[in-house]
């Protein structure tokens, strides 16, 4: 068996999103056990089906020590207005990752995909966390422990998607096309303006929109 080596890929999904939660997830890999990972072929989940990220995901967390944050449409929202900046919020949520992963065992490495400078995220850490190595990656879905935390990720972020469904009885879509624009007017004349935020994101283009094209069809909000 070859000298341990273990390191920490951090990913996230929802990003992308208007609709739906935020989720960040991180996995510790260790270099003895990257079989299991080519086995299933760990690659960038936005290269596999949403039903076999599911099913991919399961078995990653079962074999690997994982964090997830997830973090809801509401409370990204108030993390936006306190920030006012999404790469922070990014860096707050891996931060968070970060923590609870190294209260389970130390690790070499952090991997990260290179959405910001490693500042950010390190102000959020402490002295001891911030010694740790830290590598940037951009694509960093190239390296395995990275696609392995992406695969969580966004099956975490579809599962919630799946809920908020069922929660407010309406089919969200994913992305932030104009089919997004549209099913979020519906939503408005559904439930009303005051619980758009509920379930989207407000940095997103799609928010000012929805309001404007709802002013032009004279709806009362």
């Amino acid at each position: 068996m070859a000298n341990s080596f273990s390191w920490i890929g951090i990913d996230e999904s929802g990003k992308g999103d208007f609709f739906g939660y935020l989720i960040i997830a991180g996995v510790i890999v260790d270099n003895n056990k990257l079989d299991i990972l080519k086995e299933i072929n760990v690659r960038d989940s936005k290269k596999i089906s949403d039903n076999r990220v599911i099913y991919l995901s399961k078995i990653i967390k079962q074999n690997f020590t994982n964090s997830v944050i997830s973090i809801s449409p509401k409370k990204f929202n108030d993390l936006y207005k306190k920030f006012k900046n999404i790469n922070k919020i990014l860096a707050w949520g891996h931060s968070r990752v970060i923590k609870n992963l190294l209260n389970t065992e130390n690790v070499d490495r952090i991997v990260i995909d290179k959405f910001t400078t490693k500042k950010y995220i390190e102000d959020f850490l402490t002295e001891e966390e911030k010694n740790i190595e830290k590598i940037e990656i951009i694509k960093g879905e190239r390296d395995i422990g990275v696609a392995a935390a992406s695969i969580v990720a966004r099956a975490g972020f579809l599962l919630s998607l799946k809920k908020l469904s069922e929660i407010w009885q309406f089919e969200f879509p994913k992305g932030a096309s104009d089919i997004v624009d549209k099913a979020g007017i519906e939503f408005v004349k559904k439930y009303g303006i005051e619980n758009l935020t509920n379930v989207s994101k407000i940095n997103f283009k799609n928010f000012k929109k929805i309001e404007d094209d709802l002013s032009k069809l004279s709806i009362n909000f």
